[in-house]
């Protein structure tokens, strides 16, 4: 048995399951809540779809919450100050998101009077939306009838289908698989319900196919292989780059610290002094690379991992009683260090030097 085309019948067992067994999450709206007369707001389902790029729903709704309260409105974010965007971002990672949804912002609020495209097409003009984003947008905020794939809606489709071509070039086979079965009732809820079975129930490791609502029309089950799927391509072992980092502290217990350029790796963020790594080269290791002269003494060795690399940072520390002047950067308290926009691996480099920077109290 197959599943070429989703009858109204499997429709209505995946909403059934949806009303009954869906997540409860701060930016959706619920089947009760919609049952109520709540609609979406189309700047919630924007901003959690670009937070949740790349990252858990665990990690996001600290930060969701946290952005609602700083920036209740797509107005009130375009007029933001951009480095209180990053500060606010810090931690959440892949920074040329929090650099692209302020531009974005800008554009919605100046250009779109506050609105935000109703379509696919439209959606996608702006700064940092691509298709996956677009179709989520238009089908949750806007109810349009748009294929949305994400991670979850990907093992879902996988298995229904057993599709043998491995990820990515699977991507294309599963979206029109995808077109073809969303309905045009509820096509917001379809996806969110395609999302969440994903989840909660289709799940990487051990799926509950008994719970499934499509366990009957589902071909990798029928194989009894459902864990085989999706099927995915080897993937490449990653580099190894290496470079330094530098923690200076003064005599007033602060970190010198500086602004790394606008574009490129961690554009915009917060940083202590470095050596030029990259995800293509190796930075200089060695205490002979400091940005000044200091008593520097190695603190050892952090390890941070990136979509396409792995750093290893050699951290060196060293107090400074008289601190040089702070040329391009400045002199922050360790108190305040959470206030402001340092990534993970400087977060890292820092604590490595300084064990109880980030610690409470």
């Amino acid at each position: 048995m197959t599943c070429e085309t989703l009858t109204a019948d499997d429709a209505a067992l995946l909403f059934t399951w949806y009303d009954r067994h869906h997540r409860d999450l701060p930016w959706r709206v619920s089947p009760p809540m919609a049952r109520q007369g709540v609609v979406a707001d189309p700047y919630h389902v924007w901003l959690s779809e670009v937070m949740l790029q790349q990252t858990t729903v665990q990690a996001v709704k600290a930060y969701f919450d946290k952005f609602l309260r700083l920036w209740p409105t797509v107005e009130d974010l375009a007029a933001a100050d951009t480095d209180d965007v990053m500060k606010a971002w810090a931690g959440l990672g892949y920074y040329a998101r929090a650099r692209n949804l302020k531009k974005c912002a800008e554009v919605v609020a100046r250009g779109h009077g506050g609105r935000f495209p109703d379509t696919e097409e439209g959606l996608k003009a702006l700064p940092g939306v691509g298709a996956y984003t677009a179709a989520a947008i238009a089908a949750i905020a806007f109810n349009r009838r748009s294929a949305v794939l994400d991670g979850n809606v990907e093992r879902v489709i996988s298995r229904l289908y057993a599709i043998e071509t491995p990820l990515p070039a699977a991507k294309t086979e599963m979206r029109q698989r995808v077109s073809r079965l969303t309905p045009a009732d509820r096509p917001g809820d379809f996806a969110q319900a395609m999302m969440d079975l994903g989840a909660t129930i289709c799940t990487p490791k051990r799926p509950t196919c008994a719970l499934c609502p499509f366990r009957m029309k589902c071909m990798a089950l029928s194989s009894a292989v459902p864990e085989t799927f999706p099927i995915k391509a080897a993937k490449k072992e990653k580099p190894v780059r290496l470079g330094a980092a530098f923690v200076a502290i003064d005599g007033a217990d602060a970190v010198y610290l500086r602004k790394r350029p606008e574009t490129g790796l961690l554009g915009g963020m917060t940083e202590v002094p470095g050596t030029d790594w990259s995800a293509r080269r190796d930075g200089e290791t060695s205490v002979d690379a400091r940005p000044f002269v200091a008593p520097w003494e190695s603190c050892g060795t952090i390890t941070h991992v990136f979509t396409h690399f792995e750093l290893r940072l050699s951290v060196y520390r060293a107090n400074v009683a008289d601190a040089p002047p702070a040329v391009g950067g400045w002199w922050e308290p360790i108190a305040s260090l959470k206030r402001q926009a340092l990534p993970t691996v400087m977060k890292k480099a820092i604590a490595k030097a300084i064990p109880h920077a980030f610690k409470p109290g």
